[in-house]
């Protein structure tokens, strides 16, 4: 069964930091980009970022750039997304996905077929 699981999510006070991982099945991963995007209550998800199969290409949303970095280990077949100070607008739920290979973009939530369940980050000011 294919399956992504995010963990790491929970509260922090602005200007702090939190590891998010998502740990894939075998299926899920090989051979894909992996994002992460997040949606906030009332609002659309959005992307936040994206890392090659090789690791060696990222993107990133411009709200994250300089704060977030995602990285993945192959041999674990898991991502990562570091969050450094955060803000209280970072408030959100946050999914992994991988990419199905075709599609609008990989900013766009349309390119990617598997997606975790979600874990809660929560900024208080």
């Amino acid at each position: 069964q294919v399956q992504l699981v995010e963990s790491g999510g929970g509260l922090v006070q602005a200007g702090g930091s939190l590891r998010l991982s998502c740990a894939a099945s075998g299926r899920a991963f090989n051979n894909r980009a992996m994002a992460w995007f997040r949606q906030a209550p009332g609002k659309a998800r959005e992307f936040v970022a994206t890392i090659s199969w090789g690791g060696s290409t990222t993107y990133y949303a411009d709200s994250v750039k300089g704060r977030f970095t995602i990285s993945r280990d192959n041999a674990k077949n898991t991502v990562y997304l570091q969050m450094n100070s955060l803000k209280p607008e970072d408030t959100a739920v946050y999914y992994c996905a991988a990419d199905r290979g075709y599609g609008p973009g990989l900013n766009s939530p349309r390119q990617y077929d598997y997606w975790g369940q979600g874990t809660q980050v929560t900024v208080s000011s």
